[in-house]
Order: C-alpha cells, then structure tokens, then sequence
C-alpha cells in the first residue's frame, strides 16, 4: 500500500493518538517504559469474609461450578479443584514461558495461540457467579471465591504471565471483583488481601493507559472505570495511592465518554457487541459510585451515557434480546449477573436504562430484573417508550421498523476507525428471524483468508466490486481510505432510508431503502470504473431455491430486478458467526453485476 494511503490514514487516527502508542512501543522496546519496573508481593488471601445470607435474591447462576466456559459458547468439565490458567482447551495445549514478564510475551504468540482464549477465565466473570452462590448462603460459593483467587493469584504472580499482558484485562477483573464485593457485602470494609489484590492491578493498569486511550476504543473506558472503582474502594480503605487513581479515572471516564460516545448515543468502535461493552463498564462505574456516596459525574457525561444506553435499547429485540451482529465481535459479556445467553442484550439494557435514564425499558418480570436485586439497586417505576424508526447518524446507522419486521442500515459515517468494510450493510429481522445476516466476526486470531470472509466485504449483505475490500486493508484491525457518505437521507414517516459512498477507486454504490408491512425493497444503484460487481444477500438457514429471479424458502421471497444485464443468481454456501470462535452454514445469494445501473431486491413475506 502506497504511503499516501498509509499517511492520510494515520492522520484520520489522529496525531495525538499515534504519538501515544508509538510512545508506549518506544518505551517497551527500549526498556525504558515505567511498566517494565513493576513489581508487588503476591497477594494472599482472606479475599472476602463470609456474610449472613441475603433474603429475597434471586436464584443464583449455576454456572462454573463443574465446568469452565468460554464466551458464553463453549463448555468444558472442571477435572480439578481449580482451573489451569494456562491451558487452551481448544488446542489441548498450555502456555509456554508462563513465568515470563508479559512485556516479553508477543501479541500473536504461537505457543500461545488465540491468547484471547487464556485471558477468558482470567476475566473472572466466575467470582460474580461464585458471589451470587455465596450471598444466598451456599458454602461452596465461599469456597470457590477462596480457592480459586488464591489458585490464581499462585499461579499468575504479579506482571509475570500472560494474564498481565493488557490493561484493559486487569481493568475487567478489578471491575468484577468489586462487583462481587458488593454482592457478598464486602465492599465496605474489604479484607486486606482483597484490597491489596485490587492494588497490585490498578499499579498494572496506569503507567500503559496513555497506550489505551490511543486507541479510541473500549480499552480506554474499561481502564478508566476500573482506576475509578478501585481507587476509591482503596482511597474509603485508607490507602494512599486510592485517591491518585480514582481522581485519574473520573477524569478519564469524563474524557473518554465525551469523546467516543457522539451525541446520538453512538459508540467510536461501531459495533452491537462492544457497545454493551463499554455500557456494562460504565454501568459497573455508576453502580460503585452510588454505593460508595461518590458525587455524580457530569451532567454533560450523564447525557452521553443515557443516549448510550437508549442506543442499544433501539437495538434490541424485546422478545428474544438479541440484535444484530454488527461490527466487530470478541465474544465479550461483562458483568454476568444472569444465566441468560450471550447473545440476550436485555439484562445490559434494563440496567443502562434505569441508571442513566431513570426509565424502565422493559415493564414484564424477568430474568433481566435479577440485576437490580444481587446490586441493591431499586428498580425505577416509569417506563420508557418503546423506540420506533430511528436514525443515528453520527454512528451511521438507521433502524426502519413496522409492528412485524425491523431492518438495520448501516452506512459509512467513520470519526474513528472502522473495524469491518460494511458500508450499506442491511440487516432484515421478521419477528424473531434473522432473515438478512451478518457473518460477524469468529476470530481475531486466524488467517487472512478467514478474516475477510467475515469482517471483509463478503461477510456482509452489500456490493462488492471487482472482488475487493471496501477500503484497502492495512492491518489486522486497521482499513485505510476511510469512506465518506453521500447523500443521506432518512425519512421515519415513510419509514425510507437512503445513503451512498465513493471507493478509493472510483467505485459508487449508493441504496436505499423502505419497508413496508409485508415487503422491504432495496434499490442499489453502482457505476464506476469496476470489471465486475457481486451483490450478496446472506440468508437464515433454510431450504432455499432459485426458481428465475427468485429465490424462496416457500415463506419468503426475494425477486432481484435490474436495468441491465445481470449474470447467474447462485446460492452459495457461506458461514457465520454468532459467537467466538463459532461458525455455522448459511446459503448467500450471489448475483454478478458486470456494468452500471440499478438492481432492485424486494424481500416479501407473508
């Protein structure tokens, strides 16, 4: 790739943010970094102190007492006391050099594999189901939360390993922790162990959060919330150091907040999954700081994160909880007070709503409410209003919905990086089926090839020309030649969208869109210096046919019209992914384009 493309893309990065890694690479290459000096007694146990069981809680999560489980997808059966920290269970293989300094440890090591599969237990999304058990009175609740964070804290010795290798890992085990302190009641007088247990990662978390915020992601909130929740758990517990880091993360979550969440409520890595991410941090954040009496954050901070959490209340579905698979996805769910899935979005919603915008989103008794019950929160009385068609345009999305169907547009409106090449993406749910699909994500850890496939082009129900990518790839997590919209329009009466872009090679694509009670017609328009062109309508599971310019399941139609010629319309078998390292078949509907003009797609049902 030319240096051009290279140079504009750094600058749409933004100077201060490439300056900030580069900084923090220069500093761990040169031994120079602030981070390769650490050091901290391993800290031993009592980690809590046994409470008199709580009345009236829900029943607790069954989960992690006979297995471990990885991305809320994947089960296996617990064949010791504890779990080994170290292995993979995908590959049967352990850590090498487990006592190395993390700094040491590469990104992609093979020895290590997908190292995103190590640190999924080292998240302790266990301790909160552990605290749950242990607050309504069952021992073996206590005993694991004793066992296991003593086990661990045994075999990852402070900054030596690969569970010490990013901030943003400690951050979500700090957050959990304290979660789980407040579950069994210790979250006010904290025992000494767990408070120096909480020290030893904030001291982790700090010297690399410039690299964090760099990023303009998810790090960088996380990392503030922790500094913000552990800090001023050690600043009540008489340690010096508390205060320092709860100043800092208060600051960070005002900056940070304000500048990845646009006023429209949407989040800087555009993406379903990552979304309930940073709320769930920020919901730990909001809980902490009503427990400890901290004052609020800033009513500028409030609003953004109220039109965070209405963002993702639009999403969702309320029947099922789910939503669609946009954007990036590393099979992240943080704060797991129910055994409800990974991909039921609405105990994340409830909490977002009632915290930051005083409102219900949902008024029936379920699962979702068990939240409000382990955090001792009151569940508020009004209910907010169920979202309708709406646009968010400084994300670039828009949602067009009827009383049976809902369909997602996604156009390219890209202030910070964008993670999958998407641009006028469509998703169509009927009900509770996701007839029209994103491919997702599956791993971040494979090869090019698969990579593409999913968050490339072809893992997206859109137009691709000439067999490329959208915008060229520069890196593992990194497109250059950002898009840039053109002519947006959206109009909720009508329930119409319409949004359109220009590729760096000259390429056009502009769709619209607008559903109707049984129908949605999607008119795509492309022109441009391209060769050939395929449009892809990625499909649910089911017995599709070709029959002409149609392709049924016998309950829903799709007829493709066009004002030129157009080549074979084919069904393809493709893949997708609803959870990490997850894949399942799905027919894609492929059709050549080899010209300029317009094609319309009209999906019916009944």
């Amino acid at each position: 790739m030319s240096f051009a493309v290279k140079a504009r893309t750094l600058a749409a990065l933004g100077l201060l943010n490439v300056v900030r890694v580069g900084l923090y690479r220069l500093g761990l290459r040169s031994g120079l970094s602030r981070v390769q000096r650490l050091s901290a007694p391993r800290p031993v146990g009592p980690f809590f102190i046994r409470t008199q069981p709580r009345a009236g809680l829900p029943a607790p999560s069954r989960a992690w007492q006979s297995e471990t489980i990885y991305f809320d997808s994947r089960s296996f059966p617990l064949s010791t006391a504890t779990p080994d920290w170290m292995h993979n269970p995908y590959t049967g293989k352990c850590v090498g050099n487990a006592d190395r300094p993390w700094w040491k440890i590469p990104d992609f090591d093979p020895s290590v594999g997908d190292i995103k599969i190590i640190w999924e237990l080292s998240r302790f999304g266990w301790v909160v189901s552990a605290a749950e058990r242990a607050a309504t009175g069952d021992e073996g609740g206590w005993q694991q939360l004793e066992g296991w964070l003593s086990d661990w804290c045994e075999k990852n010795p402070p900054y030596l390993g690969p569970n010490w290798k990013c901030g943003q890992e400690a951050s979500i085990r700090v957050m959990h922790l304290v979660m789980a302190a407040i579950i069994t009641g210790n979250a006010k007088k904290p025992t000494a162990g767990f408070a120096h247990l909480i020290e030893t990662h904030l001291k982790r978390i700090e010297p690399t959060i410039q690299y964090a915020i760099g990023q303009d992601n998810n790090h960088g909130t996380s990392e503030a919330a922790a500094l913000f929740i552990g800090g001023s758990l050690l600043a009540k517990a008489g340690f010096r150091s508390g205060e320092h880091h709860a100043t800092l993360g208060r600051k960070l979550i005002e900056n940070r907040v304000n500048h990845l969440v646009s006023p429209d409520g949407s989040f800087s890595q555009y993406s379903l999954t990552y979304h309930r991410l940073f709320v769930d941090s920020l919901v730990m954040a909001e809980v902490w700081r009503r427990q400890a009496g901290l004052p609020r954050f800033s009513d500028r901070t409030q609003q953004r994160l109220a039109e965070a959490a209405r963002w993702l209340f639009s999403m969702i579905d309320p029947l099922s909880g789910d939503g669609p698979n946009l954007g990036a996805n590393d099979g992240a769910r943080l704060l797991p007070l129910t055994d409800t899935g990974y991909r039921d979005f609405r105990p994340s919603v409830q909490l977002s709503m009632a915290l930051f915008c005083g409102e219900r989103a949902y008024s029936e008794a379920g699962n979702w409410n068990d939240p409000f019950a382990w955090l001792d929160l009151p569940l508020p009385t009004g209910q907010a209003l169920s979202p309708g068609s709406v646009q968010f345009d400084n994300g670039g999305y828009a949602i067009l919905k009827t009383e049976k169907a809902r369909a997602f547009f996604r156009y390219p409106r890209f202030r910070f990086r964008p993670a999958q090449s998407d641009a006028l993406h469509v998703d169509l749910w009927i009900e509770q089926l996701n007839l029209l699909r994103d491919a997702g994500t599956f791993s971040y850890n494979t090869d090019a090839q698969t990579l593409d496939k999913f968050a490339g082009v072809a893992g997206h129900n859109t137009i691709s020309f000439d067999g490329k990518d959208q915008m060229p790839r520069l890196g593992r997590f990194l497109f250059g030649e950002w898009l840039q919209p053109e002519d947006v329009s959206f109009n909720a009466d009508k329930n119409e969208v319409a949004a359109g872009y220009t590729d760096w090679r000259g390429n056009r694509h502009h769709r619209s869109l607008c559903l109707g009670h049984s129908k949605l017609t999607i008119t795509d328009k492309v022109s441009g210096p391209f060769q050939s062109a395929v449009l892809r309508w990625r499909l649910a599971p089911g017995d599709w046919r070709v029959e002409g310019n149609q392709i049924t399941d016998g309950q829903h139609r799709l007829t493709i019209r066009s004002s030129m010629s157009l080549g074979r319309i084919r069904i393809m078998k493709g893949e997708e992914s609803l959870l990490y390292l997850e894949r399942q078949p799905v027919p894609v509907v492929e059709c050549d384009i080899a010209s300029a003009g317009t094609i319309t797609s009209e999906f019916v049902w009944s």
